[in-house]
């Protein structure tokens, strides 16, 4: 993918405000149905996206960024929004934990392969930049999941599986 400045930092604030919305929702309803653990985890995790965004958007500076339609967007799902398996209200920390990290894992994907595509240089040196972000999120995710227990009951996703960072 190659990006003019603007559009990439237009993509990387939107993918953060994603991820951002994406978090609060799971929050607000794990804490409606008393998963006040889960709840917990998503809004960190929305926090942390918020700074990211807010970093972002420090570094626009005078830059004049592309209003883009939601068609616009060069992604099918933004990297930071994984699938529907995280509403349901009886998810457990540790399988809340593991969905954040395949959020910041695609995230991570998404900054390394414009990292490697891109032909505008500081379009190179940012994307890399937050790519080492996400990196320090999943590795703190790692961290989280290591310290949490593991459901009690057999799920369908092996726990051991997680990708390599």
């Amino acid at each position: 993918m190659s990006y003019t400045l603007p559009e990439f930092l237009a993509h990387a604030i939107a993918m953060e405000q994603e991820a951002v919305d994406r978090y609060l929702e799971l929050a607000d309803m794990m804490e409606a149905h008393r998963n006040d653990a889960v709840s917990k985890v998503f809004r960190d995790m929305s926090h942390f996206s918020e700074l990211h965004r807010d970093s972002i958007r420090e570094r626009v500076g005078a830059t004049e960024l592309p209003k883009l339609k939601s068609w616009q967007y060069r992604w099918r799902t933004p990297p930071e929004v994984g699938g529907e398996e995280a509403f349901d209200y009886l998810l457990e920390a540790f399988n809340a934990l593991k969905y954040a990290r395949g959020n910041e894992m695609r995230s991570l994907k998404y900054y390394r392969s414009v990292a490697g595509e891109s032909q505008d240089s500081e379009v190179k040196r940012l994307a890399s930049e937050f790519a080492a972000e996400e990196r320090e999120h999943v590795l703190a995710l790692d961290e989280w999941l290591a310290r949490t227990p593991r459901p009690s009951t057999t799920f369908a996703d092996d726990p051991e599986s997680m990708e390599p960072v």
